[in-house]
């Protein structure tokens, strides 16, 4: 079995070179697994030999720290052979960031949501969608709280050599009408429960969009972010408590006021990749450059990826940036070429192009792809950032490519106003080759990247099919109930969305 070790000279010239960045600041990736995709674009999919080669890229990039979302909350008790298992290669992978590869390992948890036992053991968890399976927990209720806290220690109990427990404030969590003091009190129920599995473990606090802020969505269906005030109010309980070792991820501002600076990691969040967002390699190297840089917190930056086997130029510009190099054309060449040895200019063109609207352009470096790989492309030194697989990255590029300048066929055809039947079509074909390939099922929004307009686009259709799925009508009363349908339709989002317009290409309506 391969194994992607960390080669004594991680590259051929100086500038590749792993950045030495002290042993206190961290520079993190974030794999986050909430979707049920295909493999290797889901990390939930992923070996262990996949988590080595991917860290072991990261570590020659200048990463020090993998935070990993494990997905915890919707494992039912008892365990279904594909969580026990999952659990398990979690807890190597954490063995082998630590002593193979010399990295931290952190966990990510939500704060209070727990597993619906009957619905989540419907599916396994490679394929379980999180929204049809989870609950929340009333922080208010004594006996609820415990129940879970029972349940995740026996979970993180295989996962104990990680060095950090990150609890975001949402985004999944809160409860309706709930306040900070209740998520205090859950901050210090985990703070109890990591001391009895291994002192020591640093328990993180996300500051994100607000607990109570998060807690009214709930109530009242509209998502308004916290003030300072409640995020001010947050920080300082937490700081009341001292649940040593403890630490800030965000909230540099709030930390400050309180004497607490030093405590603080920068998480940038989206400048690499949005989510939930239809794959597509993203190009923006400022962007994700300056979100590297993270000049403000003292302890480090972390970004974030959905899909990280499609995100690697923008993971290279983000190390880029965290440890303190260039960015130019000149860098990314060197880059690619150490992913696919001699290709490097071809591929960095096809990620510019890629990222701009010429559709011309996307078809002709499609060709140049086609042409060039072949089944002859082999992978260099950066092989795990690849999976160990040239020619799937090769077919994911030419893939990419042809579906986006189907797209902006079809965008421009709408936004002049002429017949759009056929470039519909051929868009349809085009991406619905690529979502079959990835199995990505959830949110298909615009980002900054990728498909700006395209609601628009399809609205003018004036399909009822479609727009029932750009705007549903939703059959809860508002409030949570409300809010839940709105998460449980997102999570088939894609696959409706593409049924729907291939029902109008059918019928005509």
């Amino acid at each position: 079995m391969r194994r992607f070790l960390l080669p004594a000279l991680l590259f051929t010239t100086a500038t590749l070179a792993l950045a030495q960045t002290g042993p206190g600041r961290i520079i993190g990736m974030y794999v986050h697994q909430h979707w049920p995709y295909n493999h290797p674009y889901a990390a939930r999919t992923w070996t262990l030999e996949d988590w080595r080669g991917y860290a072991s890229g990261l570590k020659q990039l200048g990463f020090n720290t993998v935070l990993i979302w494990p997905v915890l909350e919707t494992m039912p008790e008892p365990l279904t052979p594909s969580d026990r298992a999952n659990l398990y290669k979690i807890a190597r992978v954490i063995h082998m960031l630590h002593r193979e590869l010399g990295m931290r390992a952190w966990i990510a948890l939500c704060p209070n949501v727990a597993a619906d036992p009957p619905e989540a053991a419907k599916a396994t968890f490679e394929t379980r969608h999180f929204f049809y399976s989870d609950v929340r927990v009333n922080p208010a209720d004594p006996a609820a709280v415990a129940k879970m806290m029972r349940w995740r220690e026996r979970l993180l109990r295989p996962l104990a050599e990680a060095d950090a427990l990150v609890i975001i404030d949402s985004d999944p969590g809160g409860y309706p009408g709930s306040t900070n003091a209740e998520f205090a009190h859950l901050l210090v129920e985990h703070r109890r429960m990591l001391d009895r599995l291994r002192p020591g473990i640093e328990l993180i606090y996300w500051v994100h969009f607000g607990w109570e802020a998060y807690s009214r969505y709930y109530l009242t269906g509209k998502l308004v972010r916290a003030n300072d005030e409640e995020h001010l109010d947050a920080v300082a309980r937490l700081a009341e408590v001292n649940p040593e070792p403890w630490g800030l991820a965000n909230g540099l501002t709030y930390a400050q006021k309180l004497g607490l600076g030093s405590r603080v990691l920068e998480f940038n969040y989206g400048r690499i990749e949005a989510e939930p967002s239809f794959p597509m390699t993203n190009f923006s190297p400022d962007l994700a450059w300056q979100a590297g840089r993270g000049l403000g917190a003292p302890r480090g930056v972390m970004g974030n990826a959905q899909t990280h086997c499609l995100q690697l130029p923008n993971t290279f510009a983000f190390a880029r940036g965290a440890t303190g190099r260039s960015i130019t054309d000149a860098d990314f060449v060197q880059f690619a070429n150490a992913l696919i040895p001699g290709q490097g200019a071809l591929i960095v063109k096809a990620w510019k192009t890629l990222a701009g609207q010429d559709a011309k352009a996307m078809r002709e470096v499609a060709l140049e792809l086609e042409k060039a790989a072949g089944g002859k492309w082999r992978p260099g030194a950066l092989e795990g950032l690849l999976f160990g697989d040239a020619q799937r990255f090769a077919r994911d590029l030419l893939m990419q490519l042809r579906a986006k300048a189907a797209y902006q066929d079809f965008l421009s055809a709408s936004q002049q106003n002429r017949v759009v039947r056929q470039c519909l079509k051929e868009f349809a074909a085009a991406v619905e080759a690529w979502q079959r390939r990835h199995g990505y099922q959830c949110v298909w929004r615009p980002t900054r990247w990728h498909w700006l307009g395209m609601n628009e686009a399809l609205a003018k259709l004036n399909s009822p099919a479609i727009n029932a799925v750009l705007n549903p009508q939703y059959r809860s009363p508002e409030g949570f109930e409300r809010v839940r349908e709105k998460f449980r339709l997102d999570e088939t989002y894609t696959v409706r969305l593409l049924q729907a317009i291939r029902s109008y290409l059918v019928g005509g309506s």
